[in-house]
């Protein structure tokens, strides 16, 4: 009996860890199945993008001005993850919240912007929060502190949480920002989510940052 009751109790817990697992999949939606870019629409700029193994990889036009891969759908308060691999040579970052000036694809896009950029020898930005054509960075400049968590030439894992004014950060698992802007929020409280390829001068490049299993959670 001591056996049977150790092993009903074993297959207990086994079956409350699955049941976990299934109630913390609900909700999330990928945003890009890997095969193409429906659902997404280029705005600004001649940076190139493609779909390369199961990654959207975008690729920088020497002269052209910031460019950005954008959902079609907007999102208000939600959790959004993806991973992230760029060149040491650029500088790029991921939209939220984001529109465009006169609402077309050509209108300047504008809007909370988390950064992504190579850690190098003295650490970085990434990971704070920058107001893309609207006002430059959003994060104070006393929090504004240069690190190293994110991996260099290497695959980085990005969570961000917004909700209302609030936004957080973390990259590899460690929380690189905790913002509430009240002001922006009243601006921009619902936009897409854009992918950024930073622009370039002539005779430099190409370069690339790539972009895998980003997911969204919608939050009501």
């Amino acid at each position: 009996m001591m056996k049977n009751t150790s092993m009903l109790t074993a297959l207990a817990v086994f079956a409350a860890g699955i049941s976990f697992c299934v109630a913390a999949e609900e909700g999330w939606v990928s945003l890009f199945d890997g095969k193409n870019l429906d659902g997404w629409t280029q705005k600004n700029g001649t940076a190139t993008y493609r779909v390369e193994d199961g990654t959207i990889v975008g690729k920088t036009t020497p002269g052209s001005p910031n460019s950005f891969l954008c959902t079609d759908k907007e999102y208000g308060d939600f959790e959004l993850m993806f991973e992230v691999k760029v060149a040491d040579e650029l500088n790029s970052g991921v939209q939220i919240r984001s529109q465009t000036k006169d609402g077309t694809n050509e209108g300047r896009v504008n809007g909370p912007q988390v950064e992504i950029e190579a850690s190098g020898p003295n650490g970085a930005e990434s990971g704070y929060i920058y107001g893309e054509a609207c006002g430059g960075w959003m994060t104070p400049e006393d929090k504004l502190i240069p690190h190293k968590h994110f991996k260099d030439g290497e695959w980085n894992k990005y969570r961000v949480l917004a909700v209302g004014p609030n936004i957080q950060t973390w990259i590899n698992g460690a929380q690189i920002s905790d913002l509430t802007d009240e002001e922006k929020f009243e601006t921009h409280p619902k936009g897409f989510i854009g992918l950024q390829v930073h622009a370039v001068g002539e005779g430099k490049g190409p370069y690339e940052v790539a972009w895998k299993n980003l997911k969204i959670r919608e939050i009501e």
